[in-house]
């Protein structure tokens, strides 16, 4: 009989970027950004890039990991900007001088150079990390909202880091969500790319934005002249084989064997999404009662992370269309394949349906319409789930009442 583990740090972690150790799969376009990107950025030819997917994807994971490789491969330094919140380019100047002081963590020379440099806009060293002067950021983050500005900005930062190996910038702006429904972003960013590449020297810099295609679009709605400027690279669902090889690693870091089932079975519940993976896994590593995660243990975690991606990810607008028996019914009928199948036929349903149901099917569909759940399809009859994540909540709901199997102990 196998000891019970003595549980201590999870491997997973749900709903944050997964850490670089634990990164795995996605080598086609790993290969694409460290080659094609930052291969040329180190050699003095400037690039941007839209790293583009679904929410849940691991768009985050993949410009952290991107990153770490370039500074290892290549010298860029990097400097990663959340802009969660922001919404006009002050925001998004201040985020990045703050993130910018905050940059080096890994090369201490670094870290040093850029702090000495920036010091009038840091506070004093706390227990939460750096504290930052905000009347001093407010009152210089004018400057850096044109395209020169931001541009001398990053010269200075490359010019600064002379001697310590970095051979350019790498710029990450991620949580995008809120500025780029301001005309002005892209039209700034437009002129920061523009007026670099016409630069005598062109600063070096590999300059990303993460986001979903819906931002990409905002932007080009915008401006349309954007749409040049950007290599996409899209960050595709996890194979079975990646999402196996991620799951092995991770229980086998805490010293926990996963069975060949069970490793099946998480890849297929999973269904590719980076955010699903850290949920199973995480509900997998606390519901074993010893060190094997076996199938048993998979289903149960499945129940859990039903919940807790109903919880975190679906619209509570959503949960009130559900509530009535018969549009439940339907959703199932129409969920209960594959949960990579986005699209379905209108027609195909209803073949399945009571006729109590069938009834109820062209409102069904208006109403998920108006939730933004669905939308037509490019062919008569047609319907597609607007999000990923919405339609693997609901198959893995249908999952959980299929399975018919007792929460764990303290659910």
């Amino acid at each position: 009989m196998t000891a019970a583990p003595i549980k201590g740090k999870s491997p997973f972690f749900p709903g944050q970027p997964v850490p670089v150790d634990l990164f795995v799969g996605r080598a086609a376009q790993v290969n694409h950004v460290l080659e094609r990107c930052a291969g040329q950025v180190a050699v003095g030819k400037p690039v941007s890039v839209f790293i583009e997917g679904d929410y849940g994807i691991g768009k985050s994971s993949f410009a952290a990991f991107v990153q770490q490789a370039a500074e290892a491969k290549y010298g860029l330094h990097p400097i990663y900007v959340q802009l969660g919140g922001g919404e006009d380019l002050g925001d998004v100047a201040i985020a990045i001088m703050q993130a910018t002081a905050r940059s080096g963590a890994l090369n201490k020379a670094r870290s040093d150079k850029v702090r000495d440099w920036l010091s009038k806009y840091i506070g004093k060293q706390s227990l939460f990390g750096l504290t930052f002067d905000m009347t001093a950021l407010r009152a210089d983050a004018p400057a850096l909202t044109t395209h020169y500005g931001l541009l001398d900005f990053l010269r200075n930062v490359v010019d600064r880091l002379s001697g310590t190996g970095a051979s350019g910038v790498f710029l990450v702006l991620d949580e995008i969500n809120g500025i780029t429904k301001d005309p002005k972003f892209a039209h700034f960013l437009k002129g920061v790319v523009d007026s670099n590449a016409m630069a005598p020297t062109p600063v070096p810099v590999l300059f990303a934005l993460c986001g979903a295609e819906e931002r990409r679009r905002d932007l080009i709605r915008n401006h349309p002249p954007i749409d040049r400027i950007f290599d996409v690279v899209d960050v595709p669902l996890m194979t079975e084989d990646e999402m196996g090889d991620f799951f092995a690693q991770a229980f086998e870091s805490v010293k926990m064997h996963l069975t060949p089932d069970a490793r099946g079975l998480l890849a297929f519940y999973a269904a590719g999404f980076p955010k699903i993976m850290h949920i199973l896994g995480d509900e997998a590593f606390w519901v074993t009662r010893d060190a094997i995660i076996d199938p048993d243990d998979v289903h149960k975690a499945v129940l859990r992370a039903a919940d807790e991606v109903g919880k975190k990810y679906v619209d509570q607008q959503v949960y009130a269309a559900l509530r009535s028996a018969d549009y439940r019914a339907i959703l199932e009928k129409i969920t209960n394949d594959s949960p990579f199948d986005m699209s379905f036929k209108k027609a195909e349903v209803a073949a399945k349906l009571t006729d109590g149901e069938k009834g109820k099917l062209n409102n069904f569909l208006q109403r998920m319409k108006r939730l933004n759940v669905l939308s037509r399809g490019a062919t008569p009859g047609e319907y597609v789930f607007n999000v990923r994540m919405v339609r693997l909540y609901i198959w893995l709901q249908a999952q959980r009442k299929k399975l018919r199997v007792p929460p764990a102990d303290g659910a």
